[in-house]
């Protein structure tokens, strides 16, 4: 009987989060520019990158960031509420893109969209694993993969803009 309970506590959590999701990026959608420019919070780009990279493209000594250092350098859960914060804005930026470009645009925010989706399950995996201690195994690859989507979604609207309108970029470079 538990699991059932719990199995129904866990669909209208995911429910909850779809709808706040949506009321979101619809609440976005109706920004200006300006305004989306000036929802962004600022984060650790330099720490961001380096996780980012650092798992993304493996090399030698795959194990060089200690947990201890990547929870520093992404900001620590703070940190971790930004960047998924900030993930809803870049969405709203690529769409905000596809007036000028809509073929590219189309594709790069779909792009985005699930580089957003794997950034969100990572951060709830977060979220919910560390304050009951299960985060201790899996919570440095849940932050390396929160950095990694954000990455990717930062380098996939950059790469965007400075093809679909290259006098937005340095702004939209700057803020990011």
């Amino acid at each position: 009987m538990s699991f059932v309970a719990l199995f129904g506590l866990a669909v209208v959590g995911a429910g909850a989060g779809l709808l706040q999701a949506q009321r979101t990026a619809r609440s976005l959608s109706r920004l200006s520019w300006e305004d989306l420019l000036a929802k962004l919070k600022p984060v650790s780009v330099d720490g961001i990158n380096a996780i980012a990279l650092d798992y993304l493209q493996p090399g030698k000594g795959q194990t060089r960031i200690e947990t201890d250092q990547l929870w520093t350098m992404i900001g620590g859960l703070e940190g971790i509420s930004r960047l998924r914060a900030n993930a809803d804005v870049l969405l709203a930026l690529a769409g905000y893109a596809q007036r000028w470009n809509p073929e590219e645009g189309l594709i790069v925010a779909e792009r985005m969209r699930r580089d957003g989706l794997a950034l969100r399950r990572s951060a709830f995996k977060l979220m919910v694993s560390l304050p009951f201690g299960f985060g201790q195994a899996l919570g440095p690859f849940n932050v390396q993969e929160v950095a990694g989507a954000y990455y990717l979604m930062r380098q996939r609207l950059l790469a965007l803009y400075e093809t679909s309108h290259a006098g937005r970029y340095p702004q939209l470079s700057a803020a990011l």
